[in-house]
């Protein structure tokens, strides 16, 4: 009788083992052809907002222009008015004001059932970054995010906003004008390191929807000169799910096309891997279905879920039109952002601090010298004191809620 335990324990502890990882594994949003199901079952169609300019701060939702537009021309700015110690307490503290637990409550109540978190590759580096020099707190700061979200019940898809040497080539992504990751072997192993870290440090969590790979990857810009940037997108897209594979075998990865999350010709191999979506990005186009048919037909081609990780800056009537045309194609949909001083096109409207218009107007000037900077510089305790504002301002007590904004998305404000 002991020599048979003896031989069918280690089938019993198998058994176990592998009911507990079935069971697991039932726990996170699956893909079933074109829809993700939840874990009792049902259909979940995404519905949510992005907390975008949180943690990749973005010029115009300063009221910016293209003189400072990334977050590194906006760093820059500040530095030369107020100094470089001032403007990382200011960065500390933009990071806690900016999103708050109020926040994350109130994006539930309104009936949203999952939020997008743009991040900076750099938050997971050595990197100088929005205040911190070294050993950067990325984990720490998206930790706590999530375990908000923990306590409403909305799911979180984690975005590379902007990715080592730069995918867009362009502002969003902080880089220097061109996406220089896709010809970069050191941008790419960063890359790939550093979303299988994140990978690792999610791969149990239920909470976390997926990995969105790259936003926006390899701008318009480029494309008639350098048709090889497309050619290299879904062969780093393979090479960093290999990676994330290594260490999380749950989640499901979103792939963005090219050209702005549009171009989805640039996939040849669109089943790689068993937990693969995409993810599109359309804004400022007509309301019509042939405004997203091509959207729907690559869907329908690949039968795996298409959703909208980003669109929106557009008025009440556009917002509730294009909601509703992508929920009549199953296209789910993160729109663009929660939060921004510029008014109206976002849930909640950050007011405009006292002499913030100085600090534009100082962002515009010629300031290509050391000389010019100091001739156009406005008072720096005036823009102190205009930065410091914004700070308080920014907290979800002191902001404005646009009720006509959320209800066109079709939820309750």
């Amino acid at each position: 009788m002991k020599k048979l335990i003896f031989l069918l324990l280690p089938v019993f502890l198998l058994s176990c083992s592998k009911e507990t990882k079935e069971q697991k594994a039932n726990q996170f949003i699956r893909i079933d052809g074109p829809n993700l199901i939840k874990p009792n079952g049902e259909k979940f169609l995404i519905q949510g907002i992005n907390l975008g300019n949180w943690i990749n701060p973005e010029g115009y939702m300063f009221f910016f222009g293209s003189e400072a537009a990334s977050y590194r021309q906006i760093n820059e700015a500040f530095c030369e008015m107020v100094g470089p110690d001032f403007t990382k307490n200011f960065w500390s503290e933009f990071k806690k004001n900016y999103i708050t637990q109020e926040d994350i409550k109130y994006i539930k109540q309104t009936g949203m059932n999952s939020i997008r978190i743009p991040f900076h590759y750099k938050l997971f580096t050595n990197e100088d970054y929005m205040g911190v020099d070294s050993n950067q707190n990325g984990f720490e700061l998206i930790d706590r995010i999530v375990e908000w979200c923990r306590e409403e019940g909305l799911y979180v898809i984690l975005d590379m906003h902007d990715a080592p040497g730069g995918q867009t080539g362009d502002n969003i992504d902080d880089s220097y004008g061109y996406p220089w990751l896709m010809e970069s072997e050191n941008s790419k192993t960063l890359f790939c390191d550093i979303w299988k870290n994140i990978a690792e440090h999610y791969a149990n969590d239920t909470l976390i929807l997926g990995y969105d790979l790259l936003n926006e990857p390899i701008a318009h810009y480029f494309v008639k000169d350098f048709a090889h940037l497309n050619d290299s997108l879904e062969p780093l897209y393979k090479r960093c799910v290999e990676a994330i594979r290594t260490v999380d075998k749950n989640h499901i990865v979103l792939l963005g096309g090219a050209q702005w999350n549009g171009n989805f010709k640039v996939f040849k191999d669109s089943k790689f891997d068993d937990k693969l979506m995409y993810t599109c990005h359309r804004y400022w186009c007509d309301t019509l279905q042939t405004n997203i048919q091509d959207l729907v037909h690559f869907r329908d081609s690949v039968n795996l879920p298409m959703y909208m990780g980003e669109t929106g800056e557009n008025t009440n009537q556009w917002i509730a039109a294009w909601t509703r045309l992508m929920e009549r194609n199953n296209i789910g949909w993160h729109y663009w952002p929660y939060k921004k001083m510029v008014p109206n096109s976002c849930m909640v409207t950050i007011p405009k601090p006292e002499n913030w218009d100085l600090i534009i107007e100082y962002t515009k000037q010629d300031r290509n010298s050391f000389a010019k900077i100091r001739e156009v510089r406005p008072n720096q305790d005036t823009v102190k004191k205009a930065m410091t504002d914004l700070l308080e301002n920014m907290k979800f007590k002191n902001c404005v809620k646009n009720e006509g904004y959320t209800s066109a998305l079709g939820m309750k404000p």
